[in-house]
């Protein structure tokens, strides 16, 4: 049995995957072709219903709901992971964010949601692709950004200044963790299979913990230029119980967050 399958080229995500998608381990009889996108263009690939299995980001999942269903395993959700709003001018206050050019790493993230419940009134935002965006601040393209995965670990030495941490104002004001991005399936798939999935994928992070801190050459060859201590911080920052298994309170965060999107409208 042979399916698609799409997710980012980040850390966490070849993390997780490399066991599965390599045959490191019994695949039982299921193979994929993979795509590796930046999450913005997975959230547009799940709207148009391109592919079987997918990352996406939490915060579009209400739009793709019909058509695809939650895994358990494979996702990015917990404390202090959340996206950093930073700019390079010290004098930007919160108060004037609104009035600020602002740089969002995709229209479907949970990083735009995000951005959204912290400052409402702000309309002049642009929409770049996640690693473009620390470059854009720094040239004065734009006033502020916000940024996501690798890019809150490089940020400081390349001169920026962080104006809110997006993630901690979601843990004040829900007091639940943060869901940064999930695993889907299309609900056409055999439920079996699904079911089949959702385990080797949890079998694939376990495989991947069980020879950490040794990174895998599958993360380390589409890490671009990042330094191998960035990637022990990425995968260490994002790979976590909830990514092995939502459960409960995964669940209840990702509905939460399900629920606010929907109302929001973006």
């Amino acid at each position: 049995m042979n399916y698609t399958l799409a997710f980012s080229p980040c850390p966490n995500d070849t993390f997780i995957f490399d066991a599965l998608v390599n045959h490191k381990i019994d695949t039982e009889g299921i193979s994929f072709d993979v795509q590796l996108e930046d999450v913005e263009t997975l959230n547009e690939w799940a709207l148009q219903g391109r592919m079987d299995f997918s990352k996406i980001s939490y915060g579009v999942l209400h739009l793709v709901k019909e058509q695809y269903l939650l895994l358990n395993s494979g996702g990015a959700l917990g404390k202090g992971v959340g996206p950093l709003l930073v700019s390079q001018n010290k004098a930007h206050s919160i108060e004037t964010i609104a009035d600020l050019k602002i740089a969002i790493p995709g229209k479907h993230t949970t990083a735009y949601l995000l951005f959204l419940m912290a400052f409402p009134t702000a309309k002049n935002t642009v929409f770049k692709v996640f690693n473009e965006i620390e470059s854009a601040v720094l040239s004065g393209e734009v006033d502020a950004g916000v940024i996501i995965h690798e890019n809150r670990f490089t940020y400081e030495q390349k001169g920026l200044v962080k104006l809110m941490d997006l993630g901690a104002f979601w843990e004040a004001s829900q007091h639940i963790p943060i869901p940064l991005g999930g695993i889907i399936a299309k609900k056409s798939i055999d439920p079996i299979v699904v079911k089949k999935v959702d385990l080797l994928i949890r079998k694939s992070i376990e495989y991947a913990f069980t020879n950490y801190p040794k990174i895998p050459e599958y993360v380390c060859e589409h890490a671009q230029e990042m330094g191998y201590e960035t990637m022990q911080k990425h995968i260490e920052l994002y790979v976590n119980n909830f990514s092995i298994d939502l459960g409960a309170e995964g669940r209840k965060a990702v509905e939460v967050l399900t629920s606010i999107a929907s109302s929001i409208h973006i």
